[in-house]
């Protein structure tokens, strides 16, 4: 299909040209009717009529080559060049090299464009020679004429490129648009799966602890293995349910009836920290304000990322303080525990620093985590709240 366009367009270029070449035809037509018309003083067919029709014919026709533009005018130039030489007088059709100018103004590099404007300069002295005594008044007029023709071939020239490159440039913004469109949803794709791995690794961490401390109390206190696995069952529950609504996200099928929960933010924040497998004491200081929804949710992952920590390397019996400060411009987390400190041992593979620094990093932050002295571990974020509004 597209190259039935092109070859359309090739004959719409062809035809453009010869419309654009059939107006200085007809007046060369019409003279010439009029001038063999007119007669020889004996009634006869005038005889400068031959000359009048071929000199016309070769000065018109090399203006349909529109694809090759120096080639028409070099053969007009040429034309014109031996009517001057066989003193054949000015005809209608030798507006034919101004037209040609023009042609290579528009098409042609500006070397080749000027080389044309001096050949037709050059034209115009050698008329002004054979017919009048030239002037410099004389070869002025013709040359402002020439000169207009020229330079508007240059600016229609200089407006064609500009065009082209609006295209290019419309072209390549829509390709990108396209790209960052991919991007964009790749990133979600990753910020959604970060969800899910902070997700699973506190619901899971929280069970297999749990776990792990109602096999050592089964024998010697029934009530609290009761506790730990009724804790295990309610963390489980949890977590699939938000496993469904970050997995629904991901889904590719369209007929699917999205999950609009929204996230959770400081909202929930108090009811996770109540709830949370680690004895914690929650504090807000200062007054609560309209933070946006992605800082809450990031306020949140951290306190459950920091809890989180606290239980797998806090040893047993850690309990926490969290704390949330408004007094200042910054929204201050803090999250410390009792436990080991730094005599816990470090895991591998954990990516729980790394995703709260990401989240903060967002917003303009900070975020650091290290062990206290004397023992416990604490993690502080800093959010900027003018920012993040």
């Amino acid at each position: 299909m597209f190259g039935s366009v092109q070859a359309w367009s090739r004959r719409h270029e062809k035809v453009a040209a010869v419309l654009r070449v059939a107006p200085l035809g007809a007046l060369c037509l019409l003279t010439t009717v009029l001038y063999a018309g007119s007669g020889a003083p004996d009634g006869g067919v005038h005889p400068g009529v031959i000359w009048y029709v071929g000199v016309s014919a070769a000065l018109v026709v090399p203006l349909v080559w529109r694809e090759r533009p120096r080639l028409s005018f070099a053969v007009i130039a040429l034309v014109s060049f031996v009517q001057w030489l066989a003193d054949v007088g000015p005809v209608p059709a030798n507006v034919a090299v101004l037209i040609a100018l023009w042609g290579v103004a528009y098409r042609c590099a500006f070397r080749w464009a000027l080389a044309a404007l001096l050949v037709t300069e050059v034209g115009v002295l050698l008329l002004l020679i054979d017919r009048l005594v030239p002037t410099f008044g004389m070869f002025s007029t013709g040359s402002i004429l020439v000169v207009t023709i020229w330079l508007t071939g240059l600016y229609a020239r200089t407006r064609r490129h500009y065009l082209e490159g609006l295209e290019e440039r419309a072209e390549r913004a829509e390709r990108e648009r396209d790209q960052q469109a991919r991007m964009a949803a790749a990133a979600e794709r990753a910020r959604i799966a970060r969800e899910l791995h902070d997700v699973v690794a506190h619901n899971v961490s929280v069970m297999v602890v749990q776990a792990d401390g109602a096999g050592y109390a089964l024998d010697h206190d029934p009530e609290q293995a009761r506790q730990a696995v009724t804790t295990i069952s309610r963390t489980g529950r949890a977590a699939l349910a938000e496993m469904r609504r970050l997995v629904g996200v991901l889904r590719e099928n369209e007929n699917a009836d999205p999950d609009y929960t929204p996230q959770p933010g400081l909202d929930q924040l108090e009811k996770m920290v109540r709830e949370s497998a680690v004895p914690a004491r929650f504090r807000v200081g200062g007054t609560p304000t309209d933070l946006p929804e992605g800082q809450q949710l990031a306020v949140y992952r951290i306190v459950q990322e920091a809890l989180t920590n606290a239980l797998k390397h806090g040893g047993p019996g850690v309990r926490a303080d969290v704390e949330i400060d408004f007094t200042g411009p910054d929204v201050l987390v803090r999250v410390s525990d009792d436990g080991r400190g730094a005599a816990a041992p470090r895991s591998a593979d954990g990516h729980g620093l790394i995703g709260m620094r990401e989240r903060v990093g967002m917003y303009g932050g900070d975020v650091s985590a290290g062990p206290l002295r004397g023992g416990g571990f604490e993690v502080l974020a800093r959010l900027p709240m003018a920012e993040a509004t």
